[in-house]
């Protein structure tokens, strides 16, 4: 079992905490939050134990799972890696480029693994349909909220549309060519709407939308690709495939056929994949305990975070230019 310990012990920092608490592949040594009044609570009302130094829990850990407001991300994780100590930590990556870049090339230096928390990746249905998305040809996503304090210190890109835009990158195989985007300031003094349009060298197009101020939550992506349309609801964790293949010679009486204007027929057929039910915060904190126990990569590397953050600072950069 590998030791660890968590920063930050704020709403997401208590589940993390109570998950590696139960988990088979992680002894939890205990946490540090340096508000001193709510540490205490904490450590009273669940048992952990509470660290009031920082250096001192790394120094009993094997991992360091950062939790912590996302400006503080850079240098809690620069100080684990320094000690030679593998790091999840949530996302976004960092608040800038520069120092998730600098993150990557320390972690190479000191020979440490690290894994960004986006957790829609391990979403039982993203996982249910993830395979059968081949070479998308149009990205359409929402991620709808409604408002929350918690969380509004950065853009919507960074708190919501981020999770869309590591998921497209995960399965548009291309370089990102072209960004458009706008947003707009409600509440916030940063945009709580945005609509990005990604344009990817392959000829792909996603196009985003994300809002922190709406009237019900929505966590949408639909992907269309040659032969297929499937949609997967990340809130509701259901998903839709689609997929058309060419028409028998003699269609039965229920078969959905469709004819092209150039005569070509096609039948409509539903597939139904099966949804595993699973926690994906906890499955998340296990891929990277068999990562470091495996040597392998993790499911979303340190310069796949990097990459996420690029992509949405490109956004951001974007809505200056409006």
């Amino acid at each position: 079992m590998l030791k660890v310990g968590v920063l930050g012990a704020g709403h997401l920092g208590k589940i993390h905490l109570r998950l590696l608490n139960q988990s088979e592949k992680y002894e939890l040594v205990g946490f540090y939050d340096p508000d001193e009044i709510n540490a205490k609570k904490v450590a009273a009302e669940f048992g952990y134990t509470h660290f009031e130094n920082i250096n001192n829990l790394m120094d009993a850990v094997d991992v360091v799972d950062i939790v912590t407001p996302t400006l503080s991300h850079y240098e809690c994780a620069k100080k684990a890696i320094g000690k030679g100590k593998h790091i999840f930590i949530e996302k976004p990556i960092t608040n800038t480029l520069e120092e998730a870049q600098e993150l990557l090339q320390l972690s190479e230096k000191h020979k440490v693994k690290g894994q960004v928390g986006h957790v829609e990746r391990f979403n039982p249905a993203f996982l249910a349909v993830k395979d059968k998305i081949q070479n998308p040809m149009f990205i359409e996503t929402h991620r709808l909220a409604e408002f929350n304090p918690r969380g509004t210190d950065v853009p919507v890109v960074l708190d919501l549309m981020i999770h869309d835009i590591d998921v497209i990158l995960s399965v548009v195989p291309s370089e990102v060519k072209q960004i458009n985007a706008s947003g707009v300031s409600v509440i916030s003094n940063s945009p709580d709407i945005a609509n990005a349009r990604i344009e990817f060298e392959n000829g792909c197009v996603a196009n985003l939308t994300s809002s922190r101020i709406s009237l019900k939550n929505m966590r949408k992506s639909r992907f269309f690709q040659k032969d297929a349309y499937i949609s997967v609801d990340f809130l509701e964790k259901k998903v839709e495939v689609v997929k058309m293949k060419d028409a028998p010679e003699q269609p039965g009486d229920f078969d959905m056929i469709l004819q092209n204007a150039e005569g070509e027929k096609k039948q409509i057929y539903f597939e139904n994949p099966e949804i595993d039910v699973n926690n994906a915060i906890l499955d998340e904190l296990e891929t990277f305990a068999d990562a470091i126990n495996n040597d392998t990569i993790p499911v979303v590397s340190l310069e796949q975070g990097t990459k996420a953050l690029q992509v949405a600072l490109q956004i951001i950069e974007s809505f200056k230019k409006q």
